[in-house]
């Protein structure tokens, strides 16, 4: 690599052959210094004359779970898009602590170096056991002579292992993904997630299709993860949310924008937030 990424350097300087050479390298660590892990200042993304997002701003603190709720349309999967690189906005600015231009980065960058997404559906490999996954995900190098000779040391299955029971699946280990409950298999993709080591988790409605028993365990294992990673989450679960906000900051966007913030009391008795979402 010709030289490591300083703080507030641009990350344009470092696109092309530089930037493909991220993935051969360990990172060197996001800036926070200024306590924001993730800053997007008036992003906004049009399709078609269309704006998904409309002059979008917000910041998420290190070690903060920051809940963002709001109705279908309203924005909140195209944020994500944006902050992990599938899509390109048209204006604004996106910066992963104070280093990293997401706006100028490639999605693999973007994950290399720190930002993990969990999407609505869970995406395990199914023909590969629960323990499987997790080694399959672990941050190692992935090119083809190491990863034939790849075998787990000590440390590394000490990993997997605290994973396993981190996500309730230490007695799961040796079955196939496949056969998992979906709670399960929501659990251990957060688990594969986890294996590599993110900063920033967003995670996609991630009590989705649970049983009540599973979301109660869902809402543990992020209580669990609280202070220790950053996360940002997306749900339309109200009793959900109400649990594990716990005074924190709830985001409302609508129509591409922030609509308003707030803990979940000031958010639920916003009238705007009440019009548009919430219902009387």
């Amino acid at each position: 690599m010709t030289e490591i990424l300083q703080a507030n350097q641009p990350y344009a300087s470092q696109t092309g052959d530089a930037a493909a050479e991220y993935g051969r390298v360990k990172p060197e660590g996001v800036d926070t210094t200024h306590g924001a892990i993730l800053y997007l200042e008036d992003i906004t993304v049009s399709f078609d004359g269309f704006k998904a997002l409309n002059n979008l701003s917000l910041d998420i603190s290190v070690g903060e779970l920051r809940c963002i709720i709001g109705p279908n349309g309203a924005g909140k999967t195209t944020m994500m898009d944006v902050i992990t690189g599938k899509t390109r906005p048209s204006a604004g600015n996106a910066w992963f602590g104070q280093t990293f231009d997401l706006t100028r980065m490639t999605e693999y960058d973007i994950a290399h170096f720190g930002i993990g997404r969990k999407f609505q559906r869970p995406t395990v490999f199914e023909q590969h056991t629960v323990f499987e996954n997790l080694e399959l995900a672990m941050k190692t190098n992935k090119r083809v002579r190491p990863t034939l000779f790849f075998r787990l040391d000590s440390e590394q299955e000490g990993k997997i292992a605290e994973i396993l029971k981190l996500i309730r699946l230490q007695g799961e280990a040796s079955r196939l993904a496949g056969l998992l409950s979906h709670g399960q298999k929501q659990w251990l993709e957060i688990g594969m997630l986890l294996m590599q080591e993110p900063q920033l988790l967003l995670l996609d409605e991630p009590v989705a299709g649970m049983s009540d028993a599973e979301t109660a365990r869902t809402a543990e294992l992020l209580d669990e993860l609280r202070g220790k990673h950053s996360i940002m989450v997306v749900e339309h679960d109200m009793a959900f949310v109400t649990e594990i906000a716990r005074g924190g900051k709830v985001t409302v966007l609508h129509e591409g924008a922030v609509l308003a913030e707030g803990n979940m009391q000031q958010v639920q008795s916003d009238e705007r937030v009440i019009e548009v979402y919430l219902g009387r």
